[in-house]
C-alpha cells in the first residue's frame, strides 16, 4: 500500500510549485516520488491527508464583487459626487425640494448602474454551470468511480476513449492512446501518447507524449496514469494563475468620460466661482449667493449623464444578448465599437472543430469532397469525362480501419479524424456500423505512434467473391514505404516506382493546402489467414497503394464573409493557433486574412520592437504558447490598437483578460469565460462582427447624446453667467427646479430618440475611431459651444424681449417664456442632433416625432397646470406668447441643419477632389519613369 506523501520541492513557477519535469523521468521514479503504488493506488487515509494538503482538484475562480462594492463604485463616479455636493449645499441653505430631486437623481444613477452590472454578470454566471466530471481511480486496491474534485497527486486513474482527463498525469500504461489537446495547446489534431520516457526535459508542452493533461479529452485507446498535479498546480491551473497577474484596464469610454468629466468640472466650478464672486462684490447675502451657485452648478453639471450613458449601454447590452453575445460590464459594449484589431483563435472559433475530408487522391486521380463537419450530406466529385470509380476498397478502409462512430445528429464518439472518414464513407453510400457488423476483424495491428499506421484483416466481398483482405491506414510516408504497387484508374496495378513522384507531389499539394493527409493501402491475402492471425505485423508489406484523403477542420461558413466585413471596417484580423504554421497559413489564406505567417519559435526570437515593426505583415501565428498570445496583445496595445481576442480554450484565458475586449465562446472552458469580457453563446466569429457593428452604433449614439447634452449645458451656463454679470433678474435666469425639470423631464425624450435611431447603412464602411481622440476634442468642443451659443441666444432674446417684469420672488412671463424656449429648442435640437453629419429630419422620423410629442405636452402642462406653476414658478402664457416661443425655438434646428448641410457639401467636394489630386501627384512620377 502507498505511504504518506513525501514533502514537495519548493515552488519556483507561476503555479506555486516546482517544475518536476515528470515527462523526463521514468515511470518507476515518478510513482516512487509520489509515494504511490501502480497496482493498489493510494489508501483512503493517504488520499484524505493529501486532499487536506493540496486542496480540491478544481480551478479557483475569481470571486464576484459584492453588491455593495458595485454600488460604491457607482457612487464614486465624479458626476455623482458633484451632484451629492449640490444636494448638501441645498440642504444647508434650506432648498429642500432641490436637494430631494438631486438626491433622487443620484440614487437613480446608482441603482440603474448597479442593477445592469449585476444583471450582466448573472447572465454570464448562468453559462458557467457545468456538470462535475467523474474519474475511475484505484483506491485501496479497488477500482472506484469518484468525483474528479476528489483526486490527489499519486492517484492511479484509468482512462478510455470519450473520457475527459481529470488531472495532469504521467502515463503508466497505454494502448493506442490519443488525446485531443486543443483546450490546452490550441492544436486541433489528436496527439498520440505512450508511456515511453522522453530523453530530455526541454520538450514543448504539445510534444510531451508520455503526459496527459487536465480537461483534455481521450479520443482513442485506453491508458492508466498516475496523477502528478491537481487543481491550480495543473497546466490548466497555471494558465488560470496568470490571470491574476493581468490587471484589468479601463475601457476607452471610461477613459474618455473621465476626460470629459474633468472638462465639465473646470467649466462648472469656474462659472460658479465667477457668479459667487460677483454676488459677493454686489453685497448679496450668503443665502442668495449660494442659491445662485446651486442654480449655476445644477445647470453646468450634466445631471443625467451617468443615467443616460448607463441606459444606452444597457440598451446595447440587450441588443447584444439578442445577437447571442453576453457582456459582463456595460462599458464593454462601447469598447467593441472601438475595436481596431482582432486576434482570433482558430479551432472552434474560425473553424467548426469538426474534422472533414476535403480532397481525395484515389487511384492516382483527384476527387473533391463537398459537405462540412459531421453532416453526411455531401458528394464526391471528379472532372467531367472521367470514368466512374470503384471506391470499394477505399470504402472498406474508411469503415473498418477506424473505430469512431457518428450519430445522425452529428455527435461523435472516438477520434475526430476517424469520424471524418466515417462521414466520407456515408457520402459514398456506405454505412459504417453495418459494414463493421458484416465484416468483423480477423486480426489487427493497432495504431502506434512508433510506426504511425494501423492494419486490419477481414473477409470482404471483392471482385464478385469473398476474399481475405488486409486494409492499412496511416501516415502517407509510412504507408507508401510499405507499398510495392499502386492502383491506377480501373484498379489496374502498376509498380510503385512508376507513380511514386505523382503520389509524393499529391502529398505535398495537400499539405500546402493545410490538409492532414492519411494514406490507404490494401493487400489481397487469399489462403494466408492463419499467417495473419499468427503475426499480423509481418503481413504489412508488399501493399498496394489505394489513395489518400486530405482532412481539415473546415472554416465556419460565415467566417470568410465576417473577415471581409472586418477588413472593410478597417479592422485587422489575425489568427493565433496551436497548429503548425504551414497548416495555419493555408487556412489564413482561405480566410483572406492578409500576408505573413510565423511559428512560435520565430515569434519568441523577436524582441518587442521587432515584433511591433513586423506586425503589419504578420497575420497568422502558429504553434504559439499562452505566453505568446499574452505578449501579442500587449505589443499591439502598446502600438495604440484596441484589441479584441477570441478563444474557447484555457490557453486563451490570460490573453482574453489582457485584451481590451476578451471574447470567450459559450462552449469554452469555465476559466476562459471568467477571463473574458464577453461570451458568444453561439461560438460564432460572425457574431463578434455583429457585436462590433452594434458597439459602433452605440458609441455613435453616445457621441450624439453628449453633443446634445453639452450644447444644452453650455446654453444654460452662458445664460446664468450673462444674467449674473449684467444683473438680469438679480442674476437668476431660471430657478434650480426649472433647470432640474428640464434635465429630468424634457431632455429624457430627445435622448430616447437618439437611443432608438437606427444605425446608418454605411456604419461598417468607416475605419475604427481613433481611441487617442477623446470625445471632448477641439472640433467637438467648438461644435458644442456653437450650438450652445445658438440656444443661449434665443433663450436670452425671449427673456429680454418678453412683456412684463422679471422677478425672483413671483412667477413672471419673461422667465416662463425663457423656460419654454429652452424646452422647445431642446426638443427640436435633439431631433436635429440625433445624426451627424446626416440630416436629423431624414426618414425614419415618424417614431421620433411620436416620442417628442410627450415633452412638448409636459412643457405645456408645466406652464399651464396650477401645482406645477407653484413648484416651478411659471405662469400661463397667451396664444401669441406661445407662438413667439415656438418661433424662437424653431430657429435652432434650422441653423443646425444648415451647418450640417454645409459640412456635407464640403466633404463631398473634398472626396471628389481627392482622386484628381492623387492622379496629379502620380503623373510626374510616371513622367520621370518614362
Amino acid at each position: 500500500m502507498a505511504a504518506d506523501p513525501i514533502p514537495r520541492t519548493p515552488a519556483t513557477d507561476i503555479s506555486g510549485r516546482a517544475p518536476a519535469n515528470w515527462h523526463a523521468r521514468d515511470i518507476e521514479s515518478v510513482v516512487a516520488e509520489l509515494s504511490s503504488d501502480r497496482q493498489a493506488g493510494l489508501t483512503t487515509t493517504s488520499a484524505d491527508e493529501r486532499r487536506r494538503r493540496h486542496g480540491p482538484n478544481e480551478i479557483a475562480s475569481e470571486p464576484a464583487p459584492a453588491l455593495w462594492s458595485i454600488a460604491l463604485r457607482q457612487i464614486r463616479d465624479p458626476m455623482n459626487l458633484m451632484l451629492i455636493a449640490v444636494a448638501v449645499v441645498s440642504i444647508v441653505i434650506g432648498e429642500i425640494p432641490t436637494a430631494v430631486v438631486v438626491a433622487a437623481l443620484v440614487v437613480l444613477n446608482v441603482v440603474l448602474g448597479t442593477r445592469q452590472e449585476v444583471k450582466a454578470r448573472a447572465s454570464v454566471d448562468a453559462l458557467a454551470k457545468m456538470q462535475t466530471p467523474q474519474a475511475r481511480v484505484v483506491r485501496d486496491g479497488i477500482l472506484a468511480q469518484i468525483d474528479a474534485l476528489e483526486l490527489v497527486p499519486g492517484d492511479i486513474v484509468q482512462l478510455e476513449a470519450g473520457d475527459i482527463v481529470p488531472a495532469d498525469g504521467r502515463l503508466v500504461t497505454s494502448a493506442t492512446l490519443e488525446t485531443q489537446e486543443a483546450a490546452l495547446t490550441g492544436e486541433s489534431a489528436p496527439v498520440a501518447k505512450d508511456p515511453e520516457t522522453l530523453g530530455t526535459a526541454d520538450v514543448p508542452l504539445g510534444d510531451r507524449g508520455d503526459m496527459v493533461y487536465q480537461n483534455t479529452s481521450v479520443t482513442r485507446g485506453t491508458a492508466t496514469m498516475v496523477v502528478t498535479e491537481t487543481g491550480m498546480a495543473t497546466e490548466m491551473g497555471q494558465i488560470a494563475s496568470m490571470l491574476s497577474a493581468v490587471a484589468p484596464s479601463k475601457s476607452p469610454l471610461q477613459r474618455e468620460l473621465d476626460s470629459l468629466t474633468a472638462l465639465l468640472g473646470i467649466v462648472a466650478w469656474t462659472a460658479v466661482a465667477i457668479i459667487v464672486v460677483i454676488g459677493a462684490l454686489r453685497g448679496q447675502d450668503v443665502t442668495a449667493v449660494l442659491l445662485l451657485g446651486i442654480s449655476m452648478g445644477v445647470s453646468a453639471i450634466p445631471t443625467g449623464l451617468p443615467t443616460f450613458v448607463q441606459a444606452m449601454l444597457a440598451y446595447g447590452a440587450r441588443q447584444l444578448a439578442e445577437a447571442k453575445a453576453v457582456v459582463k460590464n456595460l462599458t464593454d459594449v462601447e469598447t467593441l465599437g472601438a475595436t481596431s484589431a482582432i486576434n482570433s483563435d482558430k479551432t472552434g472559433t474560425l473553424t467548426m472543430n469538426q474534422m472533414t475530408v476535403r480532397s481525395l487522391f484515389f487511384h492516382c486521380r483527384w476527387y473533391a469532397v463537398t459537405g462540412e463537419g459531421y453532416s453526411t450530406t455531401g458528394t464526391v466529385t471528379a472532372a467531367a469525362g472521367a470514368e466512374a470509380p470503384d471506391f470499394t476498397l477505399l470504402a472498406y478502409g474508411l469503415c473498418l480501419d477506424s473505430d469512431a462512430t457518428v450519430s445522425d445528429t452529428g455527435t461523435i464518439v472516438g477520434d475526430p479524424t476517424e469520424a471524418a472518414l466515417v462521414v466520407l464513407a456515408a457520402k459514398l453510400g456506405i454505412d459504417a456500423p453495418l459494414t463493421r457488423r458484416s465484416c468483423p476483424r480477423v486480426a489487427a495491428v493497432p495504431f502506434d505512434s512508433a510506426y504511425k499506421f494501423m492494419a486490419t484483416f477481414h473477409h470482404l466481398h471483392v471482385d464478385g467473391r469473398t476474399r481475405f483482405v488486409e486494409l492499412v491506414k496511416g501516415a502517407p510516408d509510412m504507408v507508401l514505404a510499405r507499398c510495392a504497387t499502386a492502383y491506377l484508374p480501373g484498379r489496374a496495378e502498376t509498380p510503385i516506382a512508376e507513380v511514386h513522384d505523382r503520389i509524393t507531389e499529391a502529398m505535398r499539394t495537400m499539405s500546402e493546402q493545410g490538409l492532414r493527409v492519411l494514406a490507404f493501402a490494401a493487400r489481397l491475402l487469399d489462403e494466408q489467414e492463419q499467417a495473419a492471425r499468427d503475426d499480423p505485423m509481418s503481413m504489412v508489406e508488399n501493399l498496394t497503394f489505394v489513395g489518400m484523403a486530405g482532412i481539415i477542420d473546415p472554416l465556419r461558413p460565415e467566417a470568410v464573409e465576417s473577415v471581409r466585413v472586418a477588413h472593410e471596417a478597417g479592422i485587422d484580423v489575425r489568427m493565433i493557433t496551436g497548429d503548425h504554421a504551414i497548416t495555419a497559413a493555408a487556412i489564413g489564406a482561405e480566410l483572406g486574412l492578409g500576408p505573413g505567417a510565423v511559428g512560435g519559435a520565430e515569434l519568441q526570437a523577436m524582441t518587442d520592437e521587432q515584433l511591433a515593426r513586423a506586425l503589419p505583415n504578420l497575420h497568422v501565428f502558429g504553434r504559439v504558447t499562452p505566453q505568446d498570445k499574452l505578449r501579442l496583445a500587449d505589443v499591439m496595445q502598446s502600438g495604440g490598437a484596441v484589441v479584441a481576442m477570441t478563444g474557447d480554450a484555457v490557453n486563451d484565458a490570460a490573453a482574453l483578460k489582457k485584451a481590451d475586449i476578451g471574447v470567450a465562446m459559450g462552449s469554452g472552458s469555465e476559466v476562459t469565460k471568467q477571463a473574458g469580457k464577453m461570451v458568444l453563446t453561439d461560438d460564432n466569429f460572425g457574431t463578434l462582427i455583429t457585436a462590433i457593428r452594434l458597439g459602433r452604433s452605440i458609441y455613435d449614439k453616445i457621441v450624439s447624446y453628449i453633443r446634445y447634452q453639452m450644447s444644452k449645458l453650455f446654453s444654460l451656463v452662458l445664460l446664468f453667467l450673462v444674467a449674473s454679470i449684467f444683473d438680469i433678474n438679480d442674476g437668476v435666469a431660471l430657478t434650480p427646479l426649472m433647470v432640474l425639470f428640464q434635465h429630468f423631464f424634457i431632455t429624457l425624450f430627445p435622448v430616447a430618440v437618439i437611443m432608438t435611431d437606427p444605425p446608418p447603412p454605411n456604419l461598417m464602411n468607416k475605419p475604427p475611431r481613433d481611441p487617442a481622440m477623446p470625445i471632448a476634442n477641439r472640433t467637438a468642443f467648438a461644435q458644442w459651444l456653437a450650438y450652445g451659443v445658438l440656444q443661449f441666444a434665443v433663450a436670452l432674446a425671449a427673456m429680454l424681449l418678453a412683456p412684463g417684469e422679471l422677478s425672483t420672488d413671483t412667477a413672471s412671463v419673461p422667465m416662463t417664456m425663457t423656460f419654454v424656449v429652452l424646452s422647445f429648442s431642446s426638443i427640436l435640437s435633439g431631433l436635429a442632433m440625433r445624426r451627424d453629419p446626416e440630416s436629423g429630419f431624414a426618414a425614419p422620423i415618424l417614431g421620433a416625432l411620436k416620442i417628442l410629442s410627450i415633452p412638448v405636452a409636459v412643457t405645456v402642462l408645466a406652464v399651464e397646470l396650477g401645482f406645477l406653476q407653484d413648484l416651478l414658478m411659471t405662469t400661463s402664457l397667451t396664444g401669441g406668447q406661445w407662438l413667439t416661443c415656438i418661433g424662437w425655438s424653431v430657429s435652432v434646428p434650422i441653423v443646425i441643419e444648415a451647418e450640417k448641410a454645409l459640412r456635407r457639401r464640403r466633404a463631398a467636394r473634398d472626396a471628389s477632389v481627392a482622386p484628381l489630386t492623387a492622379a496629379v501627384a502620380v503623373a510626374p512620377r510616371r513622367a520621370r519613369a518614362d
